[in-house]
């Protein structure tokens, strides 16, 4: 069975990173995994650093951020953070099928949803709704039928401290359809398995919104609360200034996934030995903070009785069982807990967004720092090869077939953007007879 990786990354022609160089390789590159067993190769690009490329060009790649497979594996799309556009495109061609702005005005206000009194506003008064969006991460719910962007911040509002938005865009015409309100620097969103809730997660002031999404009707969604990881921050910073909102106070919220049964939901905290928040989905209480895993957790997946992590600045991706790690945190006290026994493999530094084959043999991950795709054998946790990518990657999606692979970057001032990479992967095992 043959698995074709989508990779996308960002790329600079002439600055440095973190002290790395800046990585394009090329179309026709190939690397032959460790155990023999895959062989991934770079079939194309899509990119916006070489204009007298025209076959690959594409302009509204700008500081891509993240990517999202939809779920019939018909196409897939890109979140543009400078550009203010999601892109979507054909997985089989790679052609732009439909470009989203994310450009509000007045006559844009039908899309607004009313405002739910959880977000109110302390320094803007007036045009609320009348900015740029900033996307950032993206999921779907419904069946795939909606895709929801959140935004970092609304353009107006230059340090992302006010209440920020996001749309929910209908994949069935590739057009937003309605806007909600967020609290301040939405990061992740996530459905629950059930099709209940959806959940956004706000590095901003350690809140996670939720929404109730159970009708069909877009209209009909509302907000129902949010949770508060361990304190609300009140934020003050200058209007006139920008300041650096990576860097924070708080706990820097991040990876959000609900396990399979919907009853906890866990939330990576990437600030200073945050470690994993824990939410009890059936009683609505906040547990508190896990911690025993390496510190800067940037992204969580569960699958198959596992729950797996990145380590970003270090370069790691961690597991345990995911009933060890609930378990521990039923038994928090004054909102801490610890749970021992990872397991851990060595990649390379960045390590930003994760995913796994849907057969879970492998883990593919993005890292940032030193512009490569790491693969990590999850049988015996180990790196078993990796491949560059255009400088520097972020965000990963696997498709539900397993056919593709999507790989983000985000633009740096001082090096790294736009471009799009493409990778074919072939397997000599049969993903559906691993054990």
């Amino acid at each position: 069975m043959k698995i074709k990786l989508l990779i996308l990354g960002l790329c600079s022609l002439t600055a440095m990173a973190q002290n790395y160089p800046i990585v394009h390789p090329k179309v026709g590159e190939t690397v032959t995994s460790s155990d023999g067993n895959m062989s991934i190769t770079l079939v194309d690009k899509i990119q916006h650093y070489r204009s007298d490329r025209s076959g690959t060009l594409d302009p509204d790649i700008d500081s891509p951020k993240s990517a999202n497979i939809h779920p019939d594996g018909t196409k897939f799309y890109i979140n543009s953070l400078e550009g203010c556009k999601t892109m979507a495109y054909d997985m089989r061609t790679h052609r732009k099928l439909k470009t989203i702005s994310h450009r509000f005005t007045e006559a844009d206000s039908a899309l607004f949803s009313k405002p739910s009194g959880l977000f109110p506003f302390r320094f803007y008064k007036e045009r609320l709704n009348t900015f740029n969006g900033k996307p950032v991460e993206g999921a779907f719910s419904h069946g795939g039928r909606y895709l929801w962007v959140p935004f970092y911040r609304r353009t107006f509002d230059i340090n992302a401290q006010e209440p920020s938005a996001m749309a929910i865009i209908d994949t069935r015409v590739d057009s937003t359809v309605l806007v909600m309100e967020t609290g301040p620097l939405p990061k992740m969103v996530c459905a629950s398995h059930d099709g209940k809730y959806m959940v956004v997660s706000h590095w901003g002031d350690n809140t996670v919104g939720l929404i109730d999404i159970s009708s069909d009707n877009p209209r009909d969604w509302k907000y129902l609360r949010y949770y508060e990881i361990d304190k609300k921050l009140i934020l003050n910073f200058s209007l006139t200034q920008p300041v650096d909102r990576d860097q924070s106070d708080g706990w820097l919220l991040r990876g959000t996934v609900f396990t399979p049964d919907d009853k906890y939901l866990l939330v990576g905290c990437m600030g200073n030995s945050g470690g994993v928040a824990v939410i009890d989905m059936t009683t609505h209480e906040y547990l508190g903070r896990m911690q025993g895993m390496r510190a800067n957790v940037r992204h969580l997946v569960i699958r198959d009785g596992w729950l797996y992590l990145s380590i970003n600045r270090t370069g790691y991706v961690q597991r345990i069982r995911l009933d060890t790690f609930l378990e521990a945190a039923r038994k928090m006290e004054n909102h801490l807990g610890h749970v021992d026994g990872w397991e851990e493999c060595k990649v390379a530094n960045g390590a930003r967004t994760i995913e796994l084959t849907p057969d879970g043999r492998y883990v593919f991950a993005a890292c940032n720092m030193e512009s490569c795709i790491c693969v990590v054998d999850t049988r015996t946790m180990t790196m078993i090869g990796k491949i560059a990518a255009d400088s520097f990657p972020v965000g990963l999606d696997v498709s539900a077939d397993g056919e593709t692979v999507i790989t983000t970057s985000q633009g740096r001032s001082n090096g790294g953007g736009n471009a799009v990479d493409i990778f074919r992967v072939e397997r000599a095992d049969d993903p559906l007879s691993i054990e």
